[in-house]
């Protein structure tokens, strides 16, 4: 035998031995799949009560230690932190690192903690496992580690790009969203991390979901950076049919705005996570939906068949709109879904929940498919995941965008010059855009604009802005019966094209 057939026989058994421990999403797929065709089993909490009562401050001080970091040796460029149990995040996710030589649980161990001067028995650390995880990367300077993805609570998990504070959150996926029967919370029960090699700038994480009624396989891909990405690929199962599925759910908080100023003085002029719902749709249209802070439960759905992406986006970008030196709503990302692959037919839906401060998330996006799977076969689902401070570069560079929706009271200027209220509601909307900074200011494009019944409309005058060198629409209706919404609708046009994306807003109801 000669020397490349004796080569030959030595790789191909290293070859084989590769291959027998690759690890991808089928087989979390298979563990999902024979998941779903048994009963649910709830979690049972071993969480001892001095952490389960503890409150907020008090499970703060639960610090994890740096030094105690898996891959801390600086052998790749990521590194996981660990988050405890306590309060309500009461049950154990299973934690496993894949290497090339197969796979093996991380190990709870209480010493990789800072319990601060919490009166903490031993005996109640032994054995309890991790709430959930952190992903840490050299994201914003060399030297410098710090927190790119948080995984915690439920299929819940954030990510921010360099520069970006943690605003909204993304789920594996949301059931029976804002029904009277009350939602379902599918959580992340296990999780198999891939260790990269040095040279490797993304991380390979899988997961399996489970839930009374569903359960999952999911495989993420994160990518850090300016704008940090997220690739999911999921397949999810069903234990029995649900009234609402929801695909690539967005979390966020919305408390008041522009468009919904706060009715008490503050020296913020807005606070939110988010500021709008942002479709493109599968027929190319582009929608921007502002967001409110309702006075009782509100649901819009958007009928979209092929969706080319939804998100719950921040585009405001001054401090000056905010004035908030801890929060820093200006540095929060954008979340966008990026859809790959054909999604069919079904709707996006904006659930909008009453709310009287920041601390709750009271906004959710999620798409809603038409069609649901068999018992016993996968819904597959695609889609890239977008953190951005940077809404222009994920949006048609050909049409104009929303640059901000602005409430006031309608009124008349007089022969005298003074203002005199009218009665009427008046919100002002500013479209600007590389395509229209390019027109002339005598140029004026066409507006088109709709009320429903719910409200008469006064005016609807357009001028150019030359400080955005866009153009302000002015809008004033008569509302007919305040204790209902009233959905309005304008974009620009051209000869029967859109210049600019179309503004949709429900002004709220008021009891």
């Amino acid at each position: 035998m000669g020397k490349a057939g004796k080569l030959a026989l030595c790789v191909l058994p290293l070859l084989f031995a590769a291959q027998s421990w690759a690890f991808d999403l089928d087989d979390v797929a298979v563990k999902a799949k024979a998941l779903a065709a048994e009963g649910y089993s709830a979690p049972q909490s071993q969480l001892p009560a001095s952490l389960r009562e503890l409150p907020f401050a008090g499970y703060q001080k639960v610090r994890f230690l740096e030094e105690k970091a898996h891959w801390a040796d600086g052998k790749t460029p990521f590194r996981l932190y660990f988050f405890h149990q306590g309060m309500h995040f009461d049950v154990p996710v299973k934690i496993n690192e894949v290497t090339a030589e197969g796979t093996r649980e991380i190990k709870y161990d209480p010493s990789m903690f800072d319990f601060g001067d919490l009166n903490l028995n031993p005996d109640d650390l032994k054995d309890l496992g991790f709430a959930g995880f952190k992903v840490i990367n050299e994201i914003n300077a060399k030297g410098t580690h710090d927190e790119v993805m948080s995984v915690l609570g439920a299929s819940y998990f954030r990510i921010v790009g360099k520069g970006q504070v943690f605003g909204l959150s993304a789920r594996g996926l949301a059931i029976d969203t804002a029904l009277p029967s009350g939602e379902e919370f599918p959580r992340f029960t296990e999780f198999w991390i891939e260790k990269p090699q040095p040279d490797r700038r993304s991380l390979v994480i899988y997961a399996l979901l489970d839930s009374p009624r569903a359960t999952g396989a999911y495989r993420m891909e994160i990518k850090p950076g300016r704008d940090s990405v997220l690739d999911v690929q999921s397949k999810v199962y069903l234990r029995e049919n649900v009234e609402k599925l929801g695909i690539a759910p967005l979390t966020s908080m919305y408390l008041f705005g522009a468009n919904q100023p706060w009715p008490r003085p503050n020296y913020r002029p807005q606070l939110h996570d988010s500021e709008g719902l942002g479709i493109h749709a599968g027929n190319g249209e582009w929608i921007w939906r502002p967001l409110n802070n309702p006075q009782r439960l509100n649901v819009s759905s958007y009928r979209i068949d092929n969706p080319r992406g939804f998100g719950l986006m921040q585009r405001g970008r001054d401090f000056n709109q905010y004035q908030d030196l801890d929060d820093r709503y200006e540095l929060r990302p954008s979340g966008w879904v990026e859809t790959v692959g054909d999604w069919g037919g079904g709707h996006v839906e904006l659930v909008e929940i009453p709310t009287p401060d920041e601390t709750n998330d009271n906004i959710v996006a999620l798409w809603r498919p038409e069609k649901l799977p068999a018992p016993g076969e996968s819904l597959d689902v695609a889609y890239r995941l977008h953190f951005s401070r940077d809404d222009a570069k994920l949006h048609d560079p050909q049409l104009a965008m929303v640059s901000q929706t602005r409430l006031s009271e309608g009124d008349i200027k007089q022969a005298n010059l003074i203002r005199q209220a009218d009665g009427s509601t008046a919100l002002v909307v500013d479209f600007v855009g590389e395509a229209l900074a390019k027109r002339s200011p005598d140029a004026a494009p066409t507006v088109q604009v709709s009320v429903d019944g719910n409200a008469e409309l006064l005016e609807d005058s357009l001028r150019y802005n030359p400080v955005s060198k866009g153009w302000r629409l002015m809008l004033r209706i008569k509302v007919k019966n305040p204790a209902q919404p009233v959905e309005m609708r304008a974009a620009l046009v051209e000869d029967g094209k859109p210049l600019s994306e179309t503004w949709s807003y429900q002004l709220p109801a008021h009891e």
